[in-house]
């Protein structure tokens, strides 16, 4: 007569997602590198980013940074140290969200700056520290800058 509610899931309940990252901070002289999201992204396309991205299963975060930079940008780094950790979280719809984001500070060793084909960036350039307060950007951006100690940090 009575229904065992607990062995069906409510549709108030949402699944939950944790994607932990991992980005370069990349300088040259008085510019930083930064990606610019894919139009195809709905919510952030468009907007500017840090090169790098989610790890893969079992991949040491350092050596994810460097994998995401080069497919992103096409150049090869050095990572110097871990700046810092971003942790945040997002509710959506039939979502909730936790993103980790590892942000490294890394240099430039080889390649050619070159933009990402079929991927979730289009476009990567050097910006100046005056450019970067006029570009439509994603927070992590602004978090990165603010840990690092450089002269964008204060920008």
């Amino acid at each position: 007569m009575f229904s065992d509610l607990r062995s069906t899931p409510m549709e108030s309940e949402k699944s939950r997602i944790v994607r932990i990252s991992a980005y370069g901070v990349i300088l040259r002289e008085r510019e930083i590198l930064l990606c610019r999201l894919s139009p195809a992204l709905k919510r952030y396309g468009g907007m500017w980013t840090l090169p790098g991205g989610g790890l893969d299963f079992g991949e040491h975060p350092e050596a994810g940074m460097v994998r995401e930079v080069r497919e992103e940008t096409g150049l090869t780094v050095h990572s110097a140290n871990l700046i810092g950790v971003h942790s945040f979280t997002r509710d959506f719809a039939r979502e909730s969200f936790q993103g980790i984001q590892l942000i490294y500070d890394a240099a430039v060793v080889d390649g050619t700056l070159t933009h990402e084909v079929n991927g979730t960036t289009d476009m990567c350039k050097w910006h100046s520290v005056e450019e970067i307060t006029n570009l439509e950007r994603v927070e992590l951006v602004d978090v990165a800058l603010s840990m690092s100690s450089n002269e964008f940090s204060n920008y």
